[in-house]
């Protein structure tokens, strides 16, 4: 099954999800021809180049060779093509040879390459987090230095945070950096989990590491950013010997076999120090909140590439007599569970879409926006949009791609067919850049500190017009989405008013609450998304705009997702407030220890 790059569906999303027009005048293209070219394009390498590379590479997966990690066959060539293409330096600044395009549109790109091959795709993800950070935090030295390096693609990144002994709390982090005398650092410890760590695509690694300074105090407050190569940088850019930095092994994984998730060793590397010392974990932070998008983002991609295959097999598998045709025998697509399974799972993946570039445009606007106040307001929404992206998308992920997988049948439990491969993939994203529950606290915790709650307010009142607009409309269909949406939206009020007041004297109560609050707020941003679309399609239904049936689909899709997914609000803010006595008293062995 070929893979079909969805650039109507993202051209939507961006126009009228997104809101991205409203980007216009902040970057030189920025237009609705230059976002169309673009994507085009990149649906083409991704569809032609990278999607044929997805079911080999995972059965190939990379490898350990006299102590170098080699990639899969086919992968170095793609990654060649994908650097010569420019597609690493979409929004990167012009000065050190990026393209200066929308955040956005580079989020909607990477939609497609994380579909046609996620394997693939994390290891340009992690160098965009990498020239994040550098931009940011690093000295000009850095940045003329590693920069143009990184945007080009000749030179890949990586983010070197956790160790045997310390996964989600870096606290406890103990890799060591000795100053050298000489104003660099050694560094001393052992990373895993990183995610190409090693590999034979480009020639050379810039890898940013979290490590402590001999006289740091404890715990995260004594973190320091570094940068250390693989191999050795000279001051004119010229690459000199290898640095003391080693794969130790590749993480034997569930899924994304393609990807060489390295055990890294560092011998008395040779490092230099990113931003201040003892603020790492800030500068650190950049990287995460990029990279946390951009797994949101995975999430997206992998269930459209899950959904696609879905809808194919449906429509090639024939058992069974139509319900409404009476058929016999029938193609699964025309059974009722199934079509409705296919028609929710399309939905939930252009809420996350439209979710995951609505974050991006809010980037976009608080680096850019004309003036301080739409700057902070943007940014704001970023911050309280971030953690949601990347946990409700990711939690949306798999469960569509198991959705997707049922659809098959058995057929979908057997690895020719290729389903169990989406779901082997997607099983990661709820897990890494910080697991979904700890994006959970983020948001309930600092998010919501942020006004005490204005972050929030401000956000629903944005949704509001929306949801009065469909209550407003002539069509039964945008009466019942708007309605749903306007108790979503009661629902968070209520939710978001019950953490607020717990948060001060009831902290375990808040913690208790935190995953279905994140659900709720995802549940309604992701229907605000698609009734923003279901309002556009009827307005070019009833201008006579072509095609006609893709504006009803729209609709289509709002109102199962309203029915589906936003009915259950009320419910998950009732679950927000359960309070955490019964877990408070649940003991080990009551639970069967």
């Amino acid at each position: 099954m070929t893979y079909k790059a969805p650039v109507r569906d993202l051209l939507f999303a961006l126009n009228e999800a997104a809101d991205f027009a409203r980007l216009e005048g902040l970057f030189p293209a920025a237009d609705a021809a230059t976002a169309t070219a673009v994507l085009e394009a990149a649906g083409a390498f991704c569809a032609d180049i990278l999607a044929p590379l997805n079911q080999s590479g995972d059965r190939e997966g990379a490898r350990m060779e006299n102590g170098q990690v080699r990639a899969a066959t086919g992968f170095a060539e793609a990654y060649r093509r994908f650097s010569q293409g420019g597609w690493n330096g979409l929004s990167a600044d012009l000065e050190h040879g990026g393209q200066g395009l929308p955040k956005a549109l580079e989020v909607a790109v990477f939609e497609m390459v994380q579909a046609a091959n996620m394997a693939f795709g994390l290891c340009p993800m992690l160098t965009l987090a990498a020239i994040e950070a550098l931009s940011q935090h690093g000295t000009d030295r850095q940045k003329a230095l590693y920069l143009p390096q990184l945007i080009s693609g000749q030179w890949t990144g990586t983010m070197n945070l956790t160790e045997p002994q310390a996964g989600s709390d870096l606290g406890a982090i103990a890799t060591r950096a000795e100053p050298d005398g000489a104003g660099g650092y050694r560094l001393a410890g052992q990373k895993i989990f990183i995610t190409w760590g090693d590999h034979d695509v480009a020639e050379n690694i810039v890898h940013m590491v979290l490590a402590r300074l001999p006289d740091a105090p404890p715990g995260s407050r004594g973190l320091s950013l570094f940068l250390a190569a693989k191999h050795l940088v000279g001051d004119d850019g010229s690459l000199g010997a290898a640095n003391a930095v080693r794969a130790m092994s590749i993480e034997h994984k569930l899924g994304v076999h393609a990807s060489p998730t390295c055990v890294m060793e560092f011998e008395g590397a040779r490092a230099e120090l990113v931003g201040a010392p003892n603020q790492g974990l800030a500068a650190m932070f950049v990287m995460m909140n990029a990279a946390r998008l951009q797994v949101g983002v995975q999430g997206v991609g992998i269930a459209e590439r899950a959904f696609q295959r879905a809808l194919a097999f449906s429509l090639e598998r024939k058992q069974g007599r139509s319900a409404w045709t009476g058929e016999l025998p029938a193609r699964l697509f025309d059974h009722p569970d199934v079509r409705r399974s296919l028609m929710l799972m399309k939905a939930r993946i252009e809420a996350a879409r439209g979710l995951c570039l609505a974050t991006a445009v809010a980037a976009d606007l608080a680096r850019l926006a004309g003036n301080p106040v739409d700057r902070d307001a943007a940014r704001m929404r970023e911050d309280l949009l971030t953690p949601i992206a990347k946990a409700w998308s990711t939690d949306m992920a798999v469960d569509v791609v198991s959705m997707a997988l049922q659809v098959h049948g058995g057929m979908g439990f057997i690895e020719e067919t290729g389903a169990a491969q989406h779901y082997r993939d997607a099983r990661i994203l709820p897990i890494y850049e910080g697991t979904n529950g700890i994006q959970a606290i983020d948001l309930m915790g600092r998010k919501l500190a942020l006004g005490k709650g204005q972050a929030v307010r401000e956000l629903v009142s944005d949704i509001f017009p929306t949801a009065s607009a469909l209550k407003s409309a002539d069509d039964a269909w945008l009466h019942t989405i708007g309605g749903r949406l306007e108790a979503g939206l009661a629902a968070v009020q209520s939710a978001t008013g019950w953490l607020i007041e717990r948060r001060g004297h009831a902290q375990p109560d808040a913690l208790a609450g935190a995953t279905p609050y994140l659900q709720l707020l995802g549940d309604v941003v992701g229907g605000w998304m698609l009734a923003k679309g279901a309002l556009a399609a009827s307005r070019k239904i009833a201008a006579g705009e072509g095609p006609q049936d893709y504006w009803r689909s729209k609709i289509g899709l709002a109102r199962v997702y309203s029915e589906q997914v936003l009915s259950r609000a009320p419910g998950l803010a009732q679950a927000v407030s359960q309070g955490a006595i019964d877990l408070f008293r649940a003991s080990p062995e009551s639970l069967g220890a």
